[in-house]
């Protein structure tokens, strides 16, 4: 698998994981237009304003993706998805440590964060198997409804 910056290849595969305006507002939050085409897919993943990720498989697959920010002084992980043909394998590690590890680093801070809708369960079993904490969010906490926040030590990354 090898981590790269994702292509218009794999936004087209990426749009596909998503049927339904309530899966895509599950992992992209409300403010990601349904129905969608790669024009506004690219827009609303912010794709200039936030550093990307996509695990790609030998034969060019996309298998995982991500993006990273600086938020509240740390690296805030965002859009953390993996194909659903190969969910439940461990994917999510290895994202989540590219994710981290190339964060950290560039944005030159000490804690990765995230945020998860609470009913997200098998997702913030993920985080926390990986060694993020929930927390609480003081900016902005009244308009995040539904939603952990989530934080992790570099140390620990």
């Amino acid at each position: 698998m090898q981590a790269i910056e994702p292509t218009d290849p794999h936004i087209l595969q990426l749009m596909t994981w998503f049927n339904n305006s309530q899966e895509l507002q599950m992992w992209a939050g409300p403010n990601f237009r349904y129905p969608f085409d790669l024009i506004s897919f690219k827009a609303d993943l912010g794709l200039y304003e936030s550093k990307s990720l996509a695990l790609q498989s030998a034969s060019g697959e996309l298998v995982a993706f991500g993006q990273y920010y600086l938020r509240s002084g740390c690296c805030h992980l965002a859009r953390l998805a993996v194909n659903p043909t190969q969910r439940g394998a461990g994917i999510v590690n290895r994202l989540l440590s590219e994710l981290c590890k190339r964060g950290l680093q560039s944005l030159q801070v000490q804690q990765c964060s995230l945020f998860v809708y609470r009913d997200n369960v098998s997702a913030i079993k993920a985080y926390e198997r990986f060694g993020f904490k929930q927390t609480e969010f003081f900016d902005g906490a009244a308009s995040l409804q539904g939603v952990i926040y989530m934080r992790k030590d570099a140390l620990s990354c």
